[in-house]
C-alpha cells in the first residue's frame, strides 16, 4: 500500500509538472462527455414529451370534432356537397351518433361525448368567466383524470339532469381557498350547482397541451351532459323560428330584430349539440379501420356534409415517435463520433507524453522502479486527468443542455445513465490507452 500511495504521489507531481499536456488530455474528455450528455439530453426530452402527450390523450383514442362553419366558408361555399348544394340539413354531431357507435361497432370499447360552454361562474363575491364542460363518466377514464375529493357522477346524477358538478383543481384554489368544497354550492351562468367531487390536480405542460388541442382540465367545471342539455343549453333544439338568415348577405337576425355580434353570430352558427366526441377502441391494431368506419358512419348520418373533423393522435403520435427515434439514433451516433475523435487525440497525446518522459522512467528504472511501478504512475496519472475532465465535462453537458431548452425552446431531459455512459466511455477508453502506452 505505501508502494502504492508513493507510485500516487508521483502521478500527482507529474499532472502538476506538466500542466499543459493535461489540460489538453483533458479537453478531449470535456467535449466528449459534454457533446454526449447534451445530445442525449435533447432526444430523450423529445421523447419524454411524446410520452407526456400519449399519456394525456390516452391509449387507442378516436377524437371527433364539431366543426363551424366560418363566414368565408359560408360566402365561398367551402362547406357544400359534391353537387354544390349548401343548403344539405345536418343534425350535426350529436348524441345518437354517440349511441349509433357504440351500438354498431363491434371494436368500441367506451364513447365519452362532451358538451363546452362558456360562463361566468360566481362564488362569495368571486366571479370569473370558465369552461362548464358536459360529460359521462367514461370521459374521466378516457382522459386519465382521477379524482381527489368526492365521488364521480351516480347514475341518478347522469341520467336525470340533476345540478351537481366536478371541479377542477384550479376552480377550488380560487373559490373554496379556506374552506372544504364538497357539499357546497357554485353559481355557473343562471343555475346553481352543487359540488360533488375535485379532481386530483394535474400536472402537464402548455407546450404539450397547445400541441394536442386539450384544454386545461384543472380549470373546468364538469356536470353531467343531461344537466348541460336540460339546464343550460341543448343546441339541438335551435330551430329557424328562432332566427332568420339572410344567406345573400350572410347577416343573422334574432327574433327581436337585433343584429347580433361576431361572437353571438358564430355561436348562432353553430347548430352542433355536441363539441366534441372521444371514442376507445378496444384493440390498437384496429385505430385505423375503426376510424374509416365511424367517418363513413358520419357522412351518412350527416348527409354527405363535411361538419365534423376525426383524428386519431395516438397513430399521429406514434409516427412523431418513430421519427423522433431516427433523430435520436443520428443524434448518437454523432455523439459518439465526437467521443472517438476526442479518444483518438486523447491516445495521441499519451503517446507523445510517453515518449518525452523515456528519461524520466529510465532514470525511475535505474533506481530500483519495477515495470509495475511505472505502469501505476502512469495509470493514476490517466485516472487524475479522466477524472477531473469527466466531471468538467458534465458540468458543461448539463449546462448547454439546459441552454439549448432555454434558447431553443426544446424539452431536454438529462438522465442518469447518459451522465454513466458517457462518463464511463470516457473513462475506459483513456485508462486502456493510458495503460497500453505505460506498458510499452
Amino acid at each position: 500500500m505505501q508502494q502504492i500511495f508513493f507510485n500516487f504521489i508521483l502521478a500527482l507531481e507529474g499532472v502538476g509538472a506538466n500542466r499543459l499536456r493535461a489540460v489538453l488530455t483533458a479537453l478531449g474528455i470535456v467535449f466528449g462527455v459534454a457533446a454526449v450528455i447534451a445530445m442525449l439530453a435533447i432526444g430523450t426530452g423529445a421523447k419524454q414529451s411524446i410520452l407526456e402527450q400519449m399519456k394525456l390523450i390516452g391509449t387507442n383514442n378516436i377524437v371527433i370534432e364539431a366543426v363551424i362553419p366560418s363566414e368565408e366558408e359560408e360566402e365561398t361555399g367551402d362547406n357544400a356537397d359534391d353537387s354544390g348544394n349548401r343548403n344539405n340539413y345536418t343534425p350535426g354531431l350529436t348524441l345518437k351518433d354517440a349511441e349509433a357507435i357504440q351500438k354498431v361497432l363491434p371494436t368500441i370499447n367506451a364513447v365519452s361525448p362532451e358538451v363546452v360552454l362558456t360562463t361566468n361562474v360566481i362564488k362569495s363575491g368571486k366571479i370569473q368567466k370558465t369552461r362548464v364542460v358536459g360529460v359521462m363518466n367514461a370521459f374521466f377514464d378516457l382522459n386519465n383524470i382521477e379524482i381527489g375529493q368526492g365521488t364521480f357522477f351516480n347514475n341518478y346524477h347522469a341520467e336525470s339532469g340533476r345540478p351537481v358538478c366536478i371541479i377542477g383543481e384550479d376552480i377550488r384554489a380560487k373559490f373554496f381557498s379556506e374552506e372544504e368544497p364538497l357539499g357546497k354550492l357554485i353559481k355557473c351562468g343562471d343555475t346553481w350547482l352543487t359540488i360533488v367531487g375535485v379532481l386530483k390536480r394535474r400536472m402537464a405542460k402548455k407546450e404539450n397541451l397547445d400541441a394536442l388541442g386539450i384544454r386545461d382540465y384543472n380549470s373546468d367545471i364538469y356536470i353531467p351532459i343531461q344537466t348541460s342539455l336540460l339546464r343550460f343549453k341543448n343546441r339541438a333544439l335551435v330551430t329557424k323560428s328562432a332566427l332568420r338568415q339572410n344567406i345573400g348577405g350572410n347577416v343573422v337576425v334574432m327574433s327581436d330584430g337585433e343584429e347580433p355580434s361576431a361572437s353571438e353570430r358564430r355561436e348562432a352558427s353553430n347548430y352542433h349539440q355536441l363539441d366534441r366526441l372521444i371514442v376507445r377502441v378496444k384493440d390498437s391494431d384496429k385505430l385505423q379501420a375503426t376510424a374509416t368506419v365511424i367517418a363513413r358512419m358520419l357522412n351518412r348520418r350527416h348527409e354527405e356534409v363535411k361538419d365534423y373533423n376525426i383524428q386519431v393522435p395516438e397513430l399521429l403520435l406514434q409516427q412523431q415517435q418513430k421519427t423522433q427515434d431516427t433523430f435520436n439514433m443520428v443524434l448518437a451516433v454523432i455523439a459518439g463520433i465526437s467521443l472517438l475523435v476526442g479518444g483518438i487525440g486523447i491516445m495521441n497525446i499519451m503517446l507523445a507524453s510517453v515518449l518525452e518522459r523515456i528519461k524520466e522512467i529510465g532514470i525511475r528504472r535505474s533506481l530500483g522502479a519495477t515495470r509495475t511501478d511505472i505502469v501505476y504512475q502512469f495509470l493514476f496519472e490517466s485516472i487524475i486527468i479522466s477524472l477531473l475532465g469527466g466531471l468538467i465535462g458534465v458540468l458543461l453537458g448539463v449546462f448547454a443542455a439546459r441552454t439549448i431548452a432555454n434558447a431553443a425552446e426544446i424539452p431536454t431531459v438529462v438522465s442518469t445513465w447518459s451522465i454513466v455512459l458517457s462518463f464511463g466511455v470516457a473513462k475506459t477508453v483513456c485508462l486502456i490507452l493510458r495503460i497500453i502506452n505505460a506498458r510499452r
